[in-house]
């Protein structure tokens, strides 16, 4: 009934209506449709040719192709990889050829998802691509060197979309705002700034994603004498409701990862356990937990015990390699090693914190002494001249030297706690240490040694 609805009105997702109708409403991927890039130059040169997109779902691969056959003033054809067979590509090639011998006018075949097509079907592209009777544009999220045959791929060039940054979000988020075929209710829409952030933040670089937030939380939206705001109760409620998934008992399934994540962390083995059987119980991907496992070992363990983040690992290949129920036990055996496992923060810690510090700080060169020199005219100008070879010092350690650049010295992230091997590892960095202030060699003698 709800479908016979949305045919007679028309419905159309907010994603198809807001498509862009030029180069400059087209968001990301700047790396090739900048001024001066590859496909940019070839576009306003006139020089149409197939091509392929490779980048995850939500970029803008559909409306890039859609968008290349607007400003050729060509036929856009579009097959889906998924429902069509070889019959659908005749048909498609011969609507192609009739509008050439009617019109001359070129036609861009648009092939979604191509990579599920098998390699006959790929085939039956081959001779209309090499005639030149069809613009072979095809999407796909997998890697073109494995799934698509070598004799199309050498007829098309590659173009690599990346993931829209928050940036690109955000101006997506306001071009839509405004966009006259938008149709948001007829009636202006204000989103709040941290709930702006939020709906990018959900949206993890996917263009369509974030449409479809953002239509449902107008739907949700409060009313008001200036139109309809979008606020934290809005957006909490919509992202709740989002992120239902895997949830057979009814609680929110975020709430059981946290809760998995803080029993490991918290070192209570029985009740990890019974949080990753929950997950397990209502359906969750075991490679969703396997993945999360990897992370626990790194962010709450590190090198207070090495080995998890190998158990971890192998949990995951087990998982991969045997399936289900199998693999189950080998995640098991991770959860519970990992809860047990001593435990420390301090990589986790050191991660943020030198993040934190190349964000804020200038980018230094590398310094002279840390450079190699392949050539002579690198030798000439002594990079690597006075680099200290570790193991031809005494202890294999070059007491002294440093390798930050001068500005950034004295900067210490890793603190290692005293907890597991780490205690080992803190007892060699303070002997380092010592031995660097007793050193009569220092890298830069005007700046207070480590």
């Amino acid at each position: 009934m709800f479908a016979e609805f949305e045919k007679e009105q028309g419905y159309r997702p907010l994603a198809d209506r807001v498509r862009p109708r030029n180069l400059d409403e087209y968001i990301g991927q700047q790396h090739i449709l900048g001024a001066g890039c590859a496909l940019r130059t070839a576009l306003e040169a006139g020089k149409l040719h197939s091509m392929i997109f490779w980048g995850p779902p939500g970029v803008g691969k559909t409306s890039l192709a859609r968008l290349i056959s607007t400003l050729s003033d060509a036929r856009f054809e579009t097959l889906s990889a998924v429902l069509s067979g070889v019959k659908d590509i005749r048909a498609a090639v011969d609507a192609a050829k009739h509008a050439r011998h009617m019109s001359g006018q070129a036609t861009v075949l648009f092939v979604d998802e191509v990579h599920r097509f098998n390699k006959s079907q790929q085939d039956a592209f081959l001779p209309f691509v090499e005639d030149g009777t069809v613009v072979f544009i095809g999407a796909t999220t997998e890697n073109p060197s494995f799934e698509l045959n070598s004799a199309l791929l050498s007829r098309a060039r590659v173009y690599t979309l990346k993931s829209l940054s928050d940036d690109d979000l955000l101006r997506l988020l306001d071009q839509t705002l405004c966009h006259p075929k938008a149709d948001l209710h007829h009636e202006p829409v204000t989103i709040l700034p941290e709930q702006r952030q939020q709906l990018v933040a959900a949206a993890d670089g996917d263009a369509r994603k974030l449409l479809n937030l953002l239509e449902v939380a107008v739907d949700l939206g409060v009313d008001g004498p200036e139109g309809r705001t979008i606020d934290a109760h809005v957006v909490e409620q919509l992202l709740r409701q989002s992120l239902r998934r895997f949830d057979k008992g009814g609680d929110v399934f975020y709430d059981q990862i946290s809760a998995l994540h803080k029993s490991v962390r918290g070192s209570a083995p029985d009740a990890a356990l019974y949080w990753m059987i929950r997950m397990l119980d209502g359906g969750c991907d075991p490679l969703y937990i396997a993945r999360r496992l990897v992370r626990m070992a790194s962010e709450d363990i590190g090198n207070a015990d090495p080995r998890a983040l190998s158990v971890a690992m192998s949990a995951w290949d087990s998982v991969e390699r045997l399936g289900l129920p199998e693999g189950e036990l080998g995640l098991a055996q991770a959860v519970v090693y990992l809860a047990s496992a001593p435990k420390s923060n301090a990589v986790y810690s050191a991660y943020k914190t030198a993040r934190a510090l190349v964000a804020s700080q200038p980018s230094y060169e590398v310094p002279i002494h840390l450079r190699n020199a392949p050539t002579q005219l690198m030798k000439s100008l002594d990079y690597g001249a006075e680099y200290r070879y570790a193991h031809d010092e005494p202890d294999a350690y070059a007491a002294g030297e440093n390798y930050f650049p001068e500005a950034l010295a004295n900067q210490q992230f890793y603190f290692p706690v005293e907890r597991g091997l780490e205690l080992k590892i803190k007892a060699k960095l303070e002997h380092l240490r010592d031995s660097d202030k007793n050193s009569t060699i220092q890298r830069y003698p005007s700046k207070e040694s480590r």
